[in-house]
């Protein structure tokens, strides 16, 4: 009798996402939030990408991978913000069923891609730092877009066998999806197949594609903070500690959250902090990022100072 009923259930086509909730005042003050987040990560990754490009001081390891990373800031935030904006604005919360995969599956890919490449901008700091006198004959131009590569490659991989197996699930109702964006959990939760598959997979991409990474950065980073005590004077000690400790604290919440969210069971007390967790990893760290690793270095504010000299001399022969 239960199998002839699921039989006869009306396949769902689109789901409602319900956000931060439904009081209108709340709808504007998120409304403006996000706008302003959204605004300032553009600007400030987008400013980021174009001095690297631009300025040929700026055309080294380090800031080719810096230059990767803001592209990967400017579309994860894009795949995110501009939906949930135009959701608050008009207070429409339905999205498809192949929108919510499309949207799952750019998401999915970029922050992959994220977890890899912050492992090898840790491993690029390891060099130049603990084993600077090696570093350019290692860190080579070939060596820099086989790492990048490597970690586009990677995480389409996991991406396609993930969202393949996604594929398969039926959705038959409840459409309610207690998120402001299609994330695995709460869409796969809503399916009435069996999502063992897609559970079992997502936990095995997830243990590869955040742990092994952390760890790696983790370790790049002792390294880096045993080489650093050595230093004899006590300002450099203490630039180089203030640089560390930033890079570290935006990695730990970005991979922390990524593993309570994707890697513990989303049931129970872990259930309800799982959307505030996801804020860190969609929003958060694509504004932190470039002030962290690219706007607060010498080098980068140099490079401003030249392009706005460029840019004055350029108007003034106008």
């Amino acid at each position: 009798m239960e199998e002839g009923e699921g039989k006869n259930q009306t396949p769902v086509s689109e789901f409602i996402l319900l956000g931060f909730g439904n009081l209108p005042e709340q709808q504007i003050i998120f409304f403006l939030l996000f706008l302003g987040i959204y605004i300032v990560t553009m600007l400030a990754n987008a400013l980021i990408v174009s001095l690297v490009v631009a300025d040929q001081h700026l055309h080294t390891p380090m800031y080719f991978f810096l230059g990767n990373l803001s592209c990967l800031e400017i579309c994860c935030t894009s795949t995110i913000l501009p939906r949930l904006l135009a959701s608050l604005l008009t207070g429409d919360r339905t999205i498809s069923v192949t929108s919510c995969m499309v949207q799952f599956y750019w998401f999915g890919f970029l922050v992959t891609a994220e977890c890899s490449l912050l492992a090898v901008m840790s491993y690029d700091r390891y060099l130049a730092i603990c084993s600077p006198l090696h570093y350019a004959s290692r860190m080579n131009s070939r060596f820099c877009l086989q790492l990048v590569a490597g970690s586009w490659l990677s995480s389409f991989v996991i991406l396609t066998t993930l969202i393949s197996a996604m594929s398969q699930l039926a959705f038959c109702g409840p459409n309610e999806i207690d998120h402001f964006f299609c994330d695995l959990a709460p869409v796969i939760n809503l399916s009435c197949s069996n999502t063992s598959l897609v559970t079992l997979v997502t936990l095995v991409f997830s243990s590869i594609d955040t742990v092994p990474p952390f760890l790696l950065t983790l370790i790049s980073y002792v390294c880096i903070i045993v080489t650093i005590l050595r230093i004899p004077s006590t300002a450099g000690k203490k630039k180089a500690f203030s640089t560390c400790s930033s890079h570290l604290i935006v990695v730990t919440l970005f991979y922390g959250t990524l593993i309570t969210v994707y890697m513990l069971p989303n049931t129970g007390a872990l259930k309800a902090p799982s959307k505030v967790f996801s804020v860190f990893y969609t929003v958060l760290t694509p504004l932190i990022n470039p002030l962290v690793y690219s706007l607060r270095n010498k080098d980068v504010k140099e490079a401003v100072w030249r392009t706005l000299q460029e840019c004055r001399v350029f108007l003034g022969k106008v």
